[in-house]
């Protein structure tokens, strides 16, 4: 495993030797301009998160709900690139040493080819790519690629995904599964809370031995702590943005994320 998914691995494992989950955090390239996106991310990053995702923002981000979408716009109206992406996963590493993730829908890597983006995302020190939307039976070309440039392939999981669904999803990746849920969309917190614990247990019960993180709408300590209680990692994107959207200015936004990242930073370690 060589060294950039290996940070990846370690800080998981670091944070499970503590007996407590990593707390993952997302934030969108660009947003609200590319130095300020730079500034949030490393804001984040010291302030207690592990590890954090760069978004990529995209003009039809499917799996993406009105808080993200409204921050990519205003990237994308910024004229946000790829480059820019890749700089903020360069700046962010070299300040903090942590490892950082690209979340990206396939198409602009496909277009960016994935050789190129493989090898310059590796170059910037990313640890890995979360690519929502290429199924794992059209992901060998990624996969390959990735491989030879010490990348993690990190797939998503749903609550609707059949088992041996799962079982084929976490043969194929490596960092980590992303198992996403609607904590507050449908049902209530408490069922769908048990939603998300299922689908972790069986995740885990493919025996990957890989880390199962949950993004499920946490918004506050209460809410990481209840899902640290069960999973490996806690992943927060639209509470971060929200924050900085709802700032008065820059300024304010990165004081706002730095408090956020800091509150959830102790929920992750309060077990519920």
């Amino acid at each position: 495993m060589s060294g950039n998914i290996q940070l990846l691995t370690d800080t998981l494992a670091a944070a499970k030797a503590e007996d407590r989950a990593a707390l993952i955090a997302y934030l969108p390239a660009g947003f609200p301009t590319v130095d300020g996106g730079i500034a949030a991310v490393k804001a984040v990053l010291e302030s207690g998160a592990d590890v954090v995702e760069v978004g990529f923002p995209h003009s039809d981000p499917v799996l993406d709900g009105p808080v993200i979408q409204t921050a990519d716009d205003i990237a994308l109206r910024g004229g946000v690139k790829i480059a820019d992406a890749l700089r903020t996963v360069r700046e962010a590493h070299e300040a903090t040493g942590k490892p950082i993730l690209v979340m990206t829908y396939w198409n602009p890597i496909d277009r960016y080819g994935v050789e190129r983006f493989t090898a310059e995302l590796a170059e910037a020190g990313g640890a890995g790519c979360i690519l929502p939307d290429l199924p794992v039976q059209e992901s060998a070309l990624w996969r390959e690629h990735a491989e030879k440039h010490g990348l993690a392939t990190i797939f998503v999981v749903a609550p609707s995904s059949k088992d041996a669904r799962l079982a084929e999803i976490t043969a194929a990746g490596s960092g980590f599964v992303y198992a996403a849920s609607l904590m507050g969309v449908t049902g209530t917190r408490e069922s769908v809370g048990a939603q998300a614990q299922d689908l972790v247990e069986r995740t885990r019960a493919t025996g990957s031995g890989l880390p199962v993180c949950v993004g499920l709408g946490v918004s506050d300590a209460r809410q990481a702590a209840e899902v640290a209680g069960f999973a490996d990692g806690v992943i927060v994107g639209s509470a971060f943005v929200k924050r900085m959207l709802d700032a008065p200015d820059e300024a304010a936004g990165l004081d706002a994320v730095r408090a956020l990242a800091g509150d959830l930073a102790k929920g992750v370690r309060r077990q519920a």
